[in-house]
């Protein structure tokens, strides 16, 4: 079957996540013509949210930093979207099955359980002087090594690496770059996050909105079988048989996604990349109940095992009148065996001691037992968050990628809008160079 050619456009955008839609809808924008491809035959990926019996479930706990790239960037592409920062009160530390009062503050150090006075003294020390590390003098040291250099209290480096854990969903401090998760847990301290109001689709609703007033062509179902390139980005296929004409192509997707849509030579370097990723993960529980058994119990991090529950309907409209959305999660390490089931027991129990009687008021329930939460772990000997790759790809002209494993700028969904804006960026003044001089 001969295939066909579509109109020529300026970019071809291959994936329809969040970073897909910021790109896209960033280049049209500034003028020039753009489609999107998403093999799905919804846009969102991890930022989809699904919603039942009133009860609105994120792909595992999301929250979005307050002072990050993506709130930056959102606003900038005037996507809206209303939220709330969770509160301290209500958030407790679990250590050796017991329940402490989580060390937020002054008051709450001093109460809590989980720490002697020697502890106290460390803690209070460190919370006062964190903001005024350099994170970019460590992002060559691993969090293992930072920890037992910098922290002599073996009970406060537990609680400094589940705060890491909880700012980057990391659980691989061999590896992990100290300054990348000190400098998620600076901007969390600093600014704190915000859940928001009907899930994280209202992003992905808003950036599509946004996007299609700029004139973005979206196509759903379509899935992009190769990038056809001299050396010079020319098309894109799909799995149609069809042909998109493209001067610029963005890849916004898995490192591994990326790399199978490119052949030759020059592609190497996607490859190589693709081969250093390691994956974040998570095993993750989603629960609706009809009623909050503890209502003021609104948070709890594992300390001596990496785990973590809140309760995001406390803050943002999730649930139904009366009713409850929790995220359990278990930040999952590369030694942790692919036992879903003894991780969702160990996800039930962490409720059974937050919220007793649980069990008696589900209404919706939902397990991830190997969610990804990000394309690669920032690890120290890559130098951290500056040493990502991209958005450029060396080899091939005008071809970029995008993703949470793109870029020197923040983490997770900061990372991936950050280097969806560079992205974008890096299209337009590459346009409007062809522009000035033909």
């Amino acid at each position: 079957m001969q295939s066909k050619d579509s109109a020529p456009v300026d970019l071809a955008v291959v994936g329809g996540g969040i970073g897909g839609l910021a790109a896209a809808a960033s280049a049209a924008q500034r003028g020039l013509s753009v489609v999107l491809f998403e093999k799905a035959s919804t846009l969102g990926g991890r930022a989809a949210t699904h919603s039942s019996n009133g009860f609105r479930f994120n792909v595992g706990p999301h929250a979005l930093s307050r002072k990050g790239e993506a709130q930056k960037v959102l606003r900038a592409l005037g996507v809206p979207f209303t939220g709330n920062r969770p509160s301290p009160s209500g958030a407790y530390a679990v250590a050796r099955g017991q329940k402490h009062t989580l060390p937020g503050g002054f008051v709450s150090l001093l109460s809590t359980g989980l720490l002697g006075l020697p502890g106290k003294l460390e803690t209070a020390g460190l919370l006062g002087g964190i903001g005024r590390i350099d994170a970019n003098t460590i992002q060559n040291t691993s969090v293992r090594e930072w920890l037992g250099k910098h922290i002599r209290n073996a009970d406060v480096r537990g609680l400094v690496q589940a705060l890491f854990r909880v700012a980057t969903y990391a659980n691989d401090p061999e590896r992990q770059s100290a300054g990348a998760a000190l400098r998620q847990l600076q901007l969390a301290l600093s600014s704190g996050v915000d859940y928001l109001d009907g899930g994280w689709q209202v992003l992905v609703d808003g950036l599509r909105t946004v996007a299609e007033r700029a004139g973005v062509r979206i196509v759903a179902g379509a899935r992009v079988t190769a990038v056809e390139h001299d050396g010079v980005v020319r098309s894109v296929r799909l799995a149609s048989g069809e042909r998109c004409p493209a001067t610029t192509v963005i890849l916004a997707g898995a490192p591994g996604d990326a790399a199978a849509l490119v052949d030759g030579d020059q592609a190497r370097v996607l490859r190589t990349w693709a081969d250093a990723a390691i994956p974040v993960r998570a095993a993750c529980l989603d629960i609706g109940l009809s009623k909050l058994p503890r209502p003021r119990a609104t948070f709890a991090l594992g300390i001596d095992q990496p785990l973590y529950l809140s309760v995001h309907s406390a803050v943002a409209q999730l649930a139904p009148d009366g009713g409850a959305t929790i995220h359990v999660a278990k930040y999952l390490s590369p030694e942790d065996s692919a036992d879903a089931k003894a991780d969702e027991r160990t996800l039930e129990t962490l409720l059974d001691l937050v919220h007793p009687g649980w069990r008696d008021v589900v209404v919706e329930r939902r397990f991830l037992p190997r969610m990804t939460v990000t394309h690669a772990l920032s690890t120290a000997a890559a130098g951290g968050n500056p040493g990502r790759p991209g958005p450029e790809v060396p080899g091939i002209r005008n071809l970029y990628v995008v993703g949470d494993w793109v870029g020197p700028e923040g983490a997770l969904v900061d990372a991936s809008l950050a280097s969806a804006q560079r992205a974008a960026d890096l299209v337009v003044r590459s346009a409007a160079g062809r522009a000035l001089a033909a």
